[in-house]
Parts: C-alpha cells; structure tokens; sequence
C-alpha cells in the first residue's frame, strides 16, 4: 500500500522531521542524534566574511553607497571564491558564508580577496574603499543543501569574522590552523595567537599574510 504522506523532498524537511522525532517525550535522542549526524554531517572548512564600519557608512552616506558597496564587494570577490572551488552559502547583506573541503583553500582565497581588495582600494576616498574582516573555522558541520549550515566552528568562524576581526585581518580557530597542514611549509604566513575565545573556539590566531 502507498502512503498518502507526501515524500520528503528536501534536506531541510528531512532534517526538521528529526527534530521533531528528537523532541518527542521518550524519545531515543542518542539514537536520532547519529542519525542526523549520518545524514548531514560533513567535515568543512568554514569562511565568515564582513565589511569593516559598514553600519556607520550606511548612516553616513545612505542606502545607496550600501548597495553600491556590496555590487562592487561581490562582483570583486565572487571569481575568486569560484578559483578556490569555495561554495557560497549565504549572503546577508554584507556578510558571506562560504565552505571550503579544505581549510588551505579557504585561507589562500582569503589572502587573494583581501589583495585584491587593496589593489581595489588604491586611490579611492575612504568612504567608497572596501575594507574586509576574515574569520575561518574547520569541523564536522551539518550541513543542509546548499542554503544553510550549523556547527560550532560555523559559530566560531561567524564571531571571529563578524566581532573579532579588523579591516583587512584574517582569523582563524585553532581547529582550522591545525587542518591545514602542509600548507605552512608551502607559504611564508604565520599565525600569531590572540587571547581571546570565542563560542565554539578557545584558541585563535590572526593569520600573518603581509
């Protein structure tokens, strides 16, 4: 016999189903936990981008400089995700979430977008520059589709790129640092420890890439 109850089509669906399951009295959550971690569980590098005093430009100069800025952040930035094979998540306003297999690609990339911004940036008036902060993580993520992702290192990544980093810095977990492995004998960047923690992450470096 064929079940009335509509096939569930998407990763989204299919994970909320779960959670419900999981939240259920009784409920085997050990169980239902590897199951969702079976289903969507994947080791990722994680990047978390923002634009430095991008709220003061806004109230500085309007909503159009803002939507001028973010066309020029992504039309710069976006072939450079694609050459570093990097998947865009999200986009919230000025801020990117992308996912690397690798974290050595995720801090190559960083490194190419923050010179190309500066060679962007040569010659412009302060308020039309665009001034990027970098946070990367590395872990075992669930990840939904191509819309969405949650995990601590994704936590960690959003505080050191959103909270923590300055214009033109790139900042990365301790788990990130320790994922890329040969890429330390193949470039002259080092990685200078911060004292400070942050969700999901409680040690962290500034990446060294000037």
């Amino acid at each position: 016999m064929v079940s009335d109850e509509p096939l569930l089509k998407t990763s989204e669906q299919r994970l909320w189903r779960l959670i419900g399951e999981r939240a259920r009295a009784g409920a085997d959550v050990a169980a239902i936990d590897r199951r969702i971690w079976d289903l969507f569980g994947e080791p990722w590098a994680i990047m978390f981008t923002d634009l430095s005093g991008f709220s003061r430009q806004v109230e500085a100069f309007g909503i159009l400089h803002f939507l001028q800025i973010i066309y020029e952040h992504k039309q710069l930035l976006d072939p450079i995700l694609a050459r570093h094979d990097g998947i865009l998540i999200k986009t919230e306003a000025d801020s990117l979430l992308v996912i690397f297999r690798r974290t050595s690609s995720a801090l190559r990339c960083a490194v190419e977008m923050q010179h190309a911004l500066d060679e962007a940036n040569r010659g412009r008036p302060p308020e039309t520059q665009v001034l990027l902060c970098v946070g990367v993580g590395y872990g075992d993520i669930l990840r939904i589709g191509d819309h969405d992702v949650f995990g601590q290192q994704v936590n960690a990544a959003s505080k050191l790129g959103e909270d923590t980093a300055k214009a033109t810095e790139i900042l990365l977990t301790r788990a990130a640092r320790d994922q890329a492995g040969e890429l330390w004998r193949e470039v002259s960047w080092t990685c200078e420890p911060l004292e400070i923690e942050v969700a999901g992450s409680s040690e962290n470096f500034r990446l060294r890439y000037r």
